[in-house]
Protein backbone atom coordinates (compact mmCIF):
# COMPACT_ATOMS: atom_id res chain seq x y z
CA UNK A 1 0.00 0.00 0.00
CA UNK A 2 1.28 3.45 -0.91
CA UNK A 3 1.81 5.75 2.04
CA UNK A 4 0.46 9.22 1.27
CA UNK A 5 1.93 12.49 2.44
CA UNK A 6 0.90 16.07 1.82
CA UNK A 7 3.11 17.45 -0.95
CA UNK A 8 2.37 21.16 -0.50
CA UNK A 9 1.09 21.72 3.05
CA UNK A 10 0.27 25.41 2.56
CA UNK A 11 -1.97 24.58 -0.44
CA UNK A 12 -4.32 21.91 0.97
CA UNK A 13 -7.66 22.13 -0.79
CA UNK A 14 -10.56 23.44 1.27
CA UNK A 15 -14.22 23.85 0.44
CA UNK A 16 -15.09 27.51 0.99
CA UNK A 17 -18.20 29.32 -0.23
CA UNK A 18 -19.39 26.97 -2.96
CA UNK A 19 -19.74 23.25 -2.65
CA UNK A 20 -18.36 20.94 -5.34
CA UNK A 21 -18.04 17.23 -4.71
CA UNK A 22 -17.51 14.16 -6.89
CA UNK A 23 -17.81 10.80 -5.13
CA UNK A 24 -14.97 8.33 -5.71
CA UNK A 25 -17.61 5.90 -7.04
CA UNK A 26 -17.89 8.14 -10.09
CA UNK A 27 -14.56 6.71 -11.21
CA UNK A 28 -14.44 3.28 -9.55
CA UNK A 29 -17.97 2.18 -10.51
CA UNK A 30 -17.55 3.14 -14.16
CA UNK A 31 -19.64 6.31 -14.40
CA UNK A 32 -16.75 8.29 -15.91
CA UNK A 33 -16.12 5.60 -18.53
CA UNK A 34 -19.83 5.55 -19.44
CA UNK A 35 -19.83 9.19 -20.55
CA UNK A 36 -18.74 10.91 -23.74
CA UNK A 37 -16.26 13.78 -23.51
CA UNK A 38 -19.03 16.36 -23.91
CA UNK A 39 -21.14 14.65 -21.24
CA UNK A 40 -18.16 14.69 -18.85
CA UNK A 41 -17.56 18.37 -19.59
CA UNK A 42 -21.16 19.39 -18.89
CA UNK A 43 -21.47 17.10 -15.86
CA UNK A 44 -18.31 18.47 -14.24
CA UNK A 45 -19.37 22.04 -15.07
CA UNK A 46 -22.74 21.47 -13.37
CA UNK A 47 -20.98 20.02 -10.32
CA UNK A 48 -18.70 23.05 -10.11
CA UNK A 49 -21.50 25.62 -10.37
CA UNK A 50 -24.09 23.84 -8.24
CA UNK A 51 -24.90 24.47 -4.61
CA UNK A 52 -24.75 21.80 -1.90
CA UNK A 53 -28.09 20.38 -3.14
CA UNK A 54 -26.75 20.07 -6.67
CA UNK A 55 -28.88 22.96 -7.98
CA UNK A 56 -27.84 25.55 -10.56
CA UNK A 57 -29.57 28.00 -12.90
CA UNK A 58 -27.09 28.35 -15.78
CA UNK A 59 -28.78 28.91 -19.14
CA UNK A 60 -27.91 26.90 -22.23
CA UNK A 61 -26.36 29.94 -23.92
CA UNK A 62 -24.09 30.59 -20.92
CA UNK A 63 -23.09 26.91 -20.76
CA UNK A 64 -22.43 26.77 -24.52
CA UNK A 65 -20.39 29.97 -24.41
CA UNK A 66 -18.31 28.99 -21.37
CA UNK A 67 -17.68 25.43 -22.58
CA UNK A 68 -17.38 26.37 -26.27
CA UNK A 69 -20.10 23.93 -27.34
CA UNK A 70 -22.62 24.13 -30.15
CA UNK A 71 -26.28 24.05 -29.15
CA UNK A 72 -26.57 20.58 -30.74
CA UNK A 73 -23.62 19.23 -28.71
CA UNK A 74 -25.12 20.73 -25.55
CA UNK A 75 -28.61 19.29 -26.13
CA UNK A 76 -27.30 15.83 -27.02
CA UNK A 77 -25.04 15.66 -23.94
CA UNK A 78 -27.63 17.18 -21.59
CA UNK A 79 -30.28 14.71 -22.73
CA UNK A 80 -27.83 11.81 -22.37
CA UNK A 81 -27.03 12.88 -18.79
CA UNK A 82 -30.76 12.99 -18.02
CA UNK A 83 -31.28 9.57 -19.61
CA UNK A 84 -28.34 8.18 -17.60
CA UNK A 85 -30.03 9.49 -14.43
CA UNK A 86 -27.13 11.76 -13.48
CA UNK A 87 -28.96 15.09 -13.72
CA UNK A 88 -32.50 16.42 -13.69
CA UNK A 89 -33.59 19.49 -15.67
CA UNK A 90 -36.93 21.30 -15.64
CA UNK A 91 -36.18 23.74 -18.47
CA UNK A 92 -34.64 26.32 -16.14
CA UNK A 93 -33.10 24.56 -13.16
CA UNK A 94 -30.50 21.78 -13.14
CA UNK A 95 -30.02 19.32 -10.33
CA UNK A 96 -26.98 17.06 -10.17
CA UNK A 97 -28.42 13.85 -8.72
CA UNK A 98 -26.96 11.37 -6.27
CA UNK A 99 -25.29 8.63 -8.32
CA UNK A 100 -27.62 5.76 -9.26
CA UNK A 101 -26.75 2.19 -8.32
CA UNK A 102 -24.79 1.54 -11.51
CA UNK A 103 -23.84 3.49 -14.63
CA UNK A 104 -25.81 3.29 -17.84
CA UNK A 105 -24.14 1.51 -20.73
CA UNK A 106 -22.11 3.80 -22.97
CA UNK A 107 -23.69 4.21 -26.39
CA UNK A 108 -21.21 3.27 -29.07
CA UNK A 109 -21.60 5.45 -32.12
CA UNK A 110 -19.86 4.58 -35.34
CA UNK A 111 -16.89 6.86 -35.89
CA UNK A 112 -17.08 9.33 -38.71
CA UNK A 113 -14.26 7.41 -40.40
CA UNK A 114 -16.18 4.12 -40.32
CA UNK A 115 -19.29 5.99 -41.50
CA UNK A 116 -17.28 7.37 -44.45
CA UNK A 117 -15.99 3.88 -45.23
CA UNK A 118 -19.56 2.60 -45.23
CA UNK A 119 -20.63 5.39 -47.59
CA UNK A 120 -17.62 4.70 -49.82
CA UNK A 121 -18.45 0.97 -49.90
CA UNK A 122 -22.04 1.76 -50.85
CA UNK A 123 -20.90 4.08 -53.66
CA UNK A 124 -18.50 1.47 -55.02
CA UNK A 125 -21.16 -1.25 -54.91
CA UNK A 126 -23.63 1.06 -56.66
CA UNK A 127 -21.06 1.91 -59.36
CA UNK A 128 -20.28 -1.78 -59.92
CA UNK A 129 -24.00 -2.57 -60.30
CA UNK A 130 -24.35 0.20 -62.88
CA UNK A 131 -21.45 -1.20 -64.94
Amino acid sequence: MVKKKILVPNRIRRIEGGFSFIPHRFLTDGFLASLSQTEILIYLFLIIVSDRNGLSFYSYDAICTLLELSIDEYIEARNALIKKDLIAFDGTLFQVLDLPGKPAKKEVKPSSQSHRRSEMRDLIQQSIREI
